[in-house]
């Protein structure tokens, strides 16, 4: 039976106790499938495409994967990062360029890719809407790789705007990082992350990435293995 292997950033890392109530919405993939379905999630805090495949974690994954398996990749928010060249790619030539190796290695492997745009950090507009530049270009970017390569692509950017669009900014806040100082004793001073996720806010991501492997017709071999309840 297949494993579905994520290659990703914080916004879908396991976190340690020491960072809870912070949580990655790979945490909670497993939960929408069965036993015969393996979830290993090996995204990592920090990672662009590029520190990714510099620090060999693609293929640490390469050394497991099996046909039949399927990698998720989703990257975005620190190949945003300019100040930092070891991390920061154009996401019109590196970004896209590192996406295709890792389409590659999961094809040349007789697995399945899965591109999955960035989740959406919580930026509004002046006018109350998710901001379509809240990952800059980098999920446009994907969406363009994904028809190149006629890869199966998961639109979870799309997908968490609107469910913050649905929210409202006010009511979007619970599904971030948003602590007074003193109500948790791993952020004493408090903390204002509108990027990483409460433990609610990653249930509600893996939701979505659940629904959205559902909606594929590419990845209907995965159906039979999804426990959706009637109201997702």
């Amino acid at each position: 039976m297949p494993t579905l292997y994520i290659a990703g950033d914080s916004t879908a890392a396991l976190k340690g106790a020491e960072a809870k109530p912070m949580a990655g919405w790979g945490e909670y993939l497993q939960k929408y499938f069965g036993p015969e379905v393996i979830i290993d999630n090996r995204a990592i805090n920090g990672r662009s495409t590029k520190s990714f495949l510099a620090e060999r974690r693609l293929a640490d994954i390469e050394k497991d994967f099996r046909p039949g398996d399927f990698l998720l990749i989703q990257f975005g928010h620190n190949d945003e990062k300019q100040e930092d060249p070891s991390r920061y790619t154009d996401p019109d030539t590196g970004y896209k360029q590192n996406l295709q190796l890792y389409i590659e290695s999961a094809r040349s492997r007789g697995g399945q890719p899965v591109l999955l745009t960035s989740v959406s950090r919580r930026r509004f507009t002046a006018y109350g809407e998710p901001d379509p530049l809240a990952v800059g270009a980098y999920p446009a970017a994907m969406r363009a790789v994904a028809e190149l390569t006629g890869t199966p692509l998961l639109d979870i950017f799309a997908a968490s705007q609107q469910l913050y669009r649905t929210l409202s900014f006010e009511g979007s806040q619970h599904l971030f990082m948003h602590l007074p100082p003193g109500q948790h004793p791993n952020y004493p001073d408090g903390v204002t992350d509108d990027t990483h996720f409460s433990t609610e806010g990653a249930k509600r991501i893996a939701e979505l990435v659940a629904v959205a492997i559902r909606e594929s017709s590419a990845l209907s071999g995965l159906h039979p293995f999804l426990h959706l309840n009637a109201n997702t």
